[in-house]
This record gives structure tokens, C-alpha cells and sequence, in this order.
């Protein structure tokens, strides 16, 4: 018997139809067990599209489900309808009811967005490069073309790779030391040579700076998690062929 779709939610976020989802309640078996809605992996295709009906049903029936083709970048799309064929980007933003931003995840950080009053939501892929590069950015600014005001977003960062988990070397500090010295904040001593990156936190500092007084930090380890998330980092330390991808959705 397949479990029902695990949900978490964030209070900042209370009112607007949302959902950080891992992998319980899915079809997919294998390596890819649970709810992989990754199309790009190598699971069965007609499960992953089962796992992506299951979800986005599961957060905001009805809806028609939009994702984008991500690419670790800062660019943010502006959806008014589904897209025939999905943009480069990671990060989207919508006024429109009916449709549900999706982003996708194992072990990079995801964003969900929402200024109330204004109907406006955003959902963002942070991973190290699109979160330095300034993803959640852009997405507020999207936000705002749409009529949001920062002052009234409220943000919500799910389950992701914790500092425990996650060990860079110094040349990965040095880039966010040289966009800011104060990022250093972020980085624990490792081994020799070696630091543990707090990449939620960084995403949090971003969103703040950018003025958002409301944030929510799950503060969920997908890599210590198997049994709930999946996990790029988990995957590659095993040696394992694939990986799967959870989703975090998000709508008006």
C-alpha cells in the first residue's frame, strides 16, 4: 500500500496553498523509490509523471503543475500559462490562479514565495550557484513587476543539504568570501583544507537582505534523511547510477 504524500508546510506561509514534498507517497521503485518527479532521471517515465500528478494534486487540486528546465541559474520566468516547452531558468512567479510553481530538488535549497494580499507567489531553485549568483533576487523582483511588495513576502526555505552533510573546499569558500568577506559567517572548519557550508542559512541572509523580514527555515537535512529525501550528495558518495528529485510547489 502506497503511503499518502507528505506535505510540509511553513508558517510564514499560512494561507497560500503550499507544500515541500520528499519522497513518501510515490510509485517509483528502485533507487528512485517514493516520489521521484524528476523527468530527467532514468526512472520510469510513466511513474514519474504518476508522482507529479500525485503531488501537485496533493498541494493545489486542479492545478495544472508548471516546472522549469533548471540549470543552476538566476533567472526567474514570469508564468501566466502552462509553457509548451519548458525555459531555461530556476526560479518562477505567477499572479494567475490555477497554476502550480514547481521546483525541483535533491539537496539544493527550495524557495517558496508569497506576498498574500497581492495574489503574487514565487518558487526558486537555490543551489550554491544560483543562490551566490542571486536567484532569489531576481525572484522577488518578478514578484514585484506582478504587484507584490517586499515588505509583505514571506518566504519559506525547505528541506535541504545541511552544514553537517555538506563539505566544500577552500576555493568553494573563497568565491563567497570574495563576493563578500562576511559570508565567511557561513563556513565551519573542516579537515585540513576543508569547510562545512550552511547553505540555508546563506539563502536566509540573502532573502533578508533583500527585505524580507519573514522567513521560515525548515532546517531538514536531505542527506541524513533517506527514508524522506532525496539526495544528489547521498547518491554520488554511494556510487549509485541515478538519483531522484522531490518537489516543492507553490500557488495563488
Amino acid at each position: 500500500m502506497i503511503a499518502p504524500v507528505e506535505i510540509l508546510t511553513a508558517g510564514p506561509l499560512a494561507g497560500v496553498a503550499h507544500g515541500f514534498l520528499g519522497r513518501i507517497g510515490g510509485v517509483s521503485t528502485g533507487i528512485h523509490a517514493g516520489l521521484n518527479v524528476g523527468i530527467g532521471s532514468h526512472d520510469d517515465a510513466a511513474a514519474v509523471a504518476e508522482n507529479r500528478a500525485r503531488a501537485s494534486a496533493a498541494v493545489l487540486p486542479g492545478a495544472t503543475l508548471v516546472t522549469v528546465y533548471q540549470v543552476h541559474s538566476a533567472e526567474c520566468v514570469t508564468v501566466r500559462e502552462p509553457f509548451d516547452e519548458r525555459p531555461r531558468a530556476d526560479a518562477l512567479v505567477t499572479d494567475r490562479p490555477g497554476l502550480a510553481l514547481g521546483i525541483l530538488t535533491a539537496d539544493c535549497a527550495p524557495v517558496l514565495l508569497a506576498d498574500r494580499a497581492a495574489g503574487v507567489v514565487g518558487a526558486a531553485h537555490a543551489g550554491w550557484k544560483g543562490a551566490l549568483g542571486g536567484v532569489t533576487d531576481s525572484t522577488i523582483l518578478a514578484m514585484e513587476a506582478l504587484g507584490a511588495r517586499r515588505d509583505r513576502i514571506a518566504a519559506a526555505i525547505g528541506p535541504c543539504i545541511a552544514r553537517a552533510s555538506y563539505e566544500v573546499d577552500a576555493a568553494f569558500a573563497q568565491r563567497f568570501a570574495a563576493d563578500d568577506p562576511a559570508n565567511e559567517r557561513f563556513f565551519a572548519e573542516g579537515h585540513a583544507g576543508h569547510f562545512q557550508f550552511d547553505l540555508e542559512a546563506y539563502v536566509a541572509h540573502r532573502l533578508a537582505a533583500a527585505g524580507v523580514t519573514r522567513v521560515a527555515m525548515l532546517g531538514l537535512d536531505t542527506y541524513a534523511d533517506e527514508a524522506r529525501f532525496f539526495s544528489y550528495r547521498r547518491a554520488t558518495h554511494r556510487g549509485e547510477p541515478d538519483y531522484g528529485r522531490q518537489i516543492s510547489i507553490i500557488g495563488v
